[in-house]
């Protein structure tokens, strides 16, 4: 089958220290410190078949996230830029949905037929991470498109257990072709949502909330913050189409911050109280949570989803004094999350269909990845 591969050279930087585990798997831990010269391309790739509890998925629809470009992006010793985990030779792709079109022996959730999407992390279910509930920490984690093969491909085989079914989402569009579009932004959605309401805890309804970045998670935190009931929406980013998708989704005020001081802005959005919830989408750490520490109202938190290998500079005194708390977030399994998306999707309280901003063909791939390094669109979509 036809398939986009990525392929880099293992070659760990002089600092880096690689642990017993990376030597033994193959993996790194923190792929910008290990793989060189990455080689993206179509071409062809063994076809895939379904196991006893697996299902074969025909592709129809993936987008581009973020860490793809990160993979195509390289610094300058020619060492990809995404910090987590990661084996090559792979295929590349992980936010998707598709036909279920073939199912192994032992599966009793889906049929043929089934519209689906999927989650990313392929979780154990047996470590100590998994069996106290939480598999986006899995110790055994394999993960779709960054160590074993995704879908930017003709096909795709996957455990019963990771899909969850679109229909209704089909049903709310009345259109199959957008019901599949629609639903390969499931999985990005879920990324923000494990962030702001399982790791973050939520924000009371009329609370003011800032996101920071308007990528495809940025534009998912807008979306989902207007759905929960955010008294105010702020939203800063650099890419003035991407300004324009964050009003469509939901937000009241729409900033380029390198126009604007933006502590200063939300200060003066909430009447000098700060704003109560945070989303660092941006991946650029370093430079905004210092400005999210300005405008911490009394309580405030900061929730941190976009990924950068940067150390950032933090007053812990402003935490203290304003009560204030800073969580991390990985991943969008468990919790109810896919279900939970799903439904708000179906129920037409969330729709995010207004940010997908272009499609490819699966034999253009590798130009929509370099499409997406220029940050101006919204969710690029490859349809195989």
């Amino acid at each position: 089958m036809k398939s986009l591969v990525l392929d880099a050279k293992w070659e760990p930087k002089s600092e880096y220290k690689l642990s017993d585990w990376e030597k033994e798997t193959g993996k790194a831990i923190s792929g910008c410190q290990v793989w060189k010269g990455p080689k993206l391309e179509v071409r062809s790739w063994p076809d895939c078949t379904p196991g006893p509890k697996e299902v074969l998925i025909e592709v129809k629809a993936c987008g581009v996230c973020g860490s793809d470009m990160h993979f195509y992006e390289t610094d300058e010793d020619d060492y990809i830029l995404y910090p987590g985990l990661t084996k090559f030779p792979t295929i590349l792709g992980h936010e998707f949905s598709g036909k279920v079109v073939e199912v192994g022996k032992e599966v009793t959730l889906l049929k043929e037929g089934d519209m689906i999407t999927a989650e990313e992390m392929i979780w154990c279910g047996r470590c100590i991470p998994c069996r106290n509930g939480y598999p986006n920490h899995c110790l055994n984690l394999e993960e779709i498109g960054f160590t074993i093969p995704g879908a930017f491909a003709n096909f795709i085989a996957i455990d019963e257990k990771f899909c969850w079914k679109i229909d209704a989402v089909a049903e709310r569009f009345g259109d199959e072709e957008k019901a599949y579009e629609v639903g390969a932004l499931t999985e990005p959605t879920c990324v923000a949502y494990n962030g702001m309401f399982e790791r973050g805890g939520g924000f009371r309804p009329g609370h003011y909330v800032s996101v920071f970045g308007a990528g495809s998670i940025g534009l998912a935190a807008i979306g989902l913050a207007k759905a929960a009931g955010a008294g105010t929406i702020a939203a800063f980013e650099l890419s003035p189409n991407r300004r324009a998708l964050a009003g469509q989704v939901g937000a009241d005020y729409v900033y380029d911050p390198t126009q604007v001081t933006p502590h200063e802005v939300l200060m003066e959005l909430s009447n000098g109280e700060g704003f109560d919830f945070h989303v660092e989408a941006a991946g650029a750490p370093h430079l905004v949570v210092p400005e999210m520490e300005k405008s911490l109202a009394i309580n405030g938190k900061i929730i941190q989803i976009g990924r950068a290998a940067q150390r950032v500079p933090m007053y812990l005194e402003t935490f203290q004094v304003r009560r204030s708390q800073f969580f991390g977030a990985q991943g969008h399994s468990g919790h109810e999350t896919f279900p939970n998306v799903i439904r708000l999707v179906a129920a037409g309280r969330l729709d995010l269909s207004p940010i997908i901003s272009a499609r490819y063909s699966l034999a253009n791939a590798v130009d929509a990845i370099a499409k997406s390094t220029d940050r101006s669109d919204g969710k690029i979509m490859v349809k195989p």
